[in-house]
């Protein structure tokens, strides 16, 4: 399995997933187990090929199972997908997301001084959301937007994100219904404080631009680059004078919101002291207030890196193919998202040890390619030889580092898409009601015909 995603070539980004550490997070999570056919590893790593395989069908990957057990010479499994589903049952949650947040810190504590800023580590933070199949247990924990009508919308998830710049892969994430109390991203993003350590830097979009926000992060002693809230005036004319279009300013504290207890509204300080800046059309907020701390350009090259994010998550829904789920329960709904962020995060490992040996940054590489180079490699990395696994890994390696993308800095394209939907008819009623009119239809056909 490490392998499989170049891991065990030397120290450092290489070994990301130790042996040692993958053997110990196993025994601590997932329990004593029988000695069968899905163990928790194999079925782990089958649900990450399913991740990263364009199918990505149960039965994709029992035949992968059969295809690998059948090269071994090993006894051959059935192509009945019941065991491997009820495996993936057994499958605990928190060893996916503990293997999961181990990379993750592994691969953020071991990037290259060159990826970070000044030396501090840049965390992107933003929220998506995904849908999943129309069953009853789905809809009740992840209930369908409200503008739609019953039997006509699907189960929908928010998740929101931490996400490094330096190597792209998610340092920790938190999810939640779309709707309902302590459900929006504010709340999401404070599950994730305790992911964040003194020194870091957060880049948020302008939602996140809030006073309880920024409060909370410099108690911990986190710096904030965001864009200017929509509905806070801006009067330049006010506060310190740094330059043009650039001073410090104080906010006051607002009232107490309904999410927030007493206790907690009396430890938020009074005032805070933010930067303000109008650069290239837009204002940026930030905590960082000397100017030789950080420029008018360095905040505004800062903010812009923020792009970054929306690619990956775009990289995760579309390239991997998260944006629509598959399984039918909440709890596997909640393991199939773990296990698309691990191997996300896996294949991010593999390109940050390709970027680090062509001495290149991590986000000059294809996302796209490094996945269809694993996939292409997939049985030959998992089963070479101790003779043959340095040779099949720098094959890898060296093959992705030539995927390098066309920079293209200021580039700008409508969202709009130019290729037609099929003119199908849209679905305005249960699919059982359509379903049964269409009989009826029939039956009153064949009544006519002699």
């Amino acid at each position: 399995m490490r392998q499989q995603f170049a891991q065990g070539a030397g120290d450092g980004l290489g070994d990301v997933l130790s042996a040692r550490e993958l053997k110990h997070t196993v025994e601590q999570f997932a329990g004593p187990y029988r000695d069968r056919l899905y163990a928790p590893l194999t079925t782990l790593s089958l649900f990450m090929s399913q991740a990263l395989s364009a199918d990505g069908a149960c039965q994709d990957a029992v035949a992968r199972h059969l295809s690998e057990r059948s090269a071994l010479g090993v006894q051959q499994c059935s192509l009945n997908t019941g065991p491997y589903c009820r495996a993936r049952q057994r499958l605990s949650l928190e060893l996916i997301v503990q293997l999961q947040r181990q990379v993750g810190l592994r691969l953020e504590q071991g990037q290259p001084r060159a990826w970070r800023w000044r030396g501090r580590s840049v965390k992107l933070l933003d929220g998506t959301t995904v849908s999943m199949p129309d069953t009853p247990a789905n809809q009740c924990v992840y209930p369908q937007n409200r503008e739609q009508k019953p039997g006509l919308g699907f189960p929908l998830a928010r998740l929101v994100a931490l996400i490094s710049l330096g190597s792209g892969a998610v340092l920790d994430w938190a999810m939640s219904a779309c709707k309902g109390k302590g459900t929006g991203e504010h709340a999401l993003f404070r599950e994730l404080f305790d992911s964040l350590t003194p020194g870091d830097l957060i880049i948020a979009d302008r939602f996140h631009c809030t006073y309880w926000t920024l409060a909370m992060l410099l108690a911990r002693e986190v710096d904030v680059v965001s864009r200017q809230h929509s509905q806070r005036l801006n009067d330049f004319r006010r506060g310190q004078r740094l330059g043009r279009a650039d001073h410090i300013v104080q906010w006051q504290r607002p009232q107490r919101p309904a999410w927030m207890d007493e206790s907690t509204y009396a430890l938020i300080p009074k005032t805070l002291h933010v930067r303000e800046v109008r650069v290239n059309g837009w204002v940026l907020v930030s905590t960082m207030l000397d100017p030789a701390q950080a420029s008018r350009e360095e905040l505004d090259r800062l903010y812009r890196s923020r792009w970054n994010i929306e690619v990956d998550l775009r990289s995760i829904k579309a390239v991997m193919g998260m944006d629509i789920l598959r399984c039918k329960s909440p709890q596997m709904i909640k393991k199939e998202v773990a296990v698309y962020l691990l191997a996300y995060t896996l294949t991010r490992a593999v390109m940050a040890q390709a970027a680090n040996l062509a001495q290149i940054s991590a986000r000059c590489l294809s996302f796209k390619g490094t996945v269809q180079i694993l996939d292409a490699y997939h049985q030959q990395l998992r089963h070479a030889g101790s003779a043959r696994t340095g040779v099949m890994i720098a094959c890898v390696l060296g093959a992705i580092a030539q995927l390098r993308l066309v920079l293209r800095p200021g580039r700008i394209e409508p969202r709009a898409i130019k290729r037609r939907p099929k003119p199908h008819n849209l679905l305005t009623e249960p699919r059982h009601l359509a379903r049964s009119k269409l009989i009826a239809q029939r039956e009153r056909l064949l009544k006519v015909v002699p």
